[in-house]
């Protein structure tokens, strides 16, 4: 685990390799327990409770999700949708991109746009309303979106 900056308001968390293991292995198995990943890492349970309760607690980790077999809601709506981001705001846009449930995947990009975010959405009205959602975001300056009609 790793901290830089002076001051305690300016002070960032950087993960260290097992914090990246904790978020890998929490990947794969949202619901592993403390005792599973300490064994998985080879640390001990109480090292593994500090770390995570760090995590959440510096937004490194936003939640916890299920994974959802891609053929289980046929009716979903699923699309990419391409973000233009104004000046230095893309921190602040991820952040606030990554706390949306229904953002699966989000990426950084070059070209013309500046983030590509892989969308699902229980209904139309849910897309919709995502949508609108993303285009309020302070910072989010033009999109584009297209629905994934089938994949091949």
């Amino acid at each position: 685990m790793s901290v830089t900056g002076r001051d305690a308001e300016t002070v960032k968390y950087i993960p260290d390799a097992l914090d990246r293991g904790i978020i890998a292995h929490l990947r794969t198995d949202g619901r592993a327990s403390l005792s599973k990943l300490a064994d998985a890492l080879g640390v001990a349970r109480g090292t593994v409770q500090n770390r995570l309760d760090r995590l959440i607690e510096t937004g490194t980790l936003l939640g916890f999700t299920a994974r959802v077999r891609e053929d289980y809601d046929m009716n979903a709506v699923h699309a990419v949708m391409m973000i233009e981001v104004v000046g230095k705001s893309t921190t602040q846009v991820i952040r606030k991109l990554r706390g949306l449930p229904e953002v699966h995947t989000l990426h950084t990009t070059n070209g013309n746009w500046d983030l590509v975010a892989n969308i699902r959405a229980a209904s139309l009205a849910e897309f919709d309303r995502v949508l609108r959602e993303v285009r309020l975001i302070d910072g989010v300056s033009n999109s584009e979106t297209s629905l994934l009609l089938s994949s091949v």
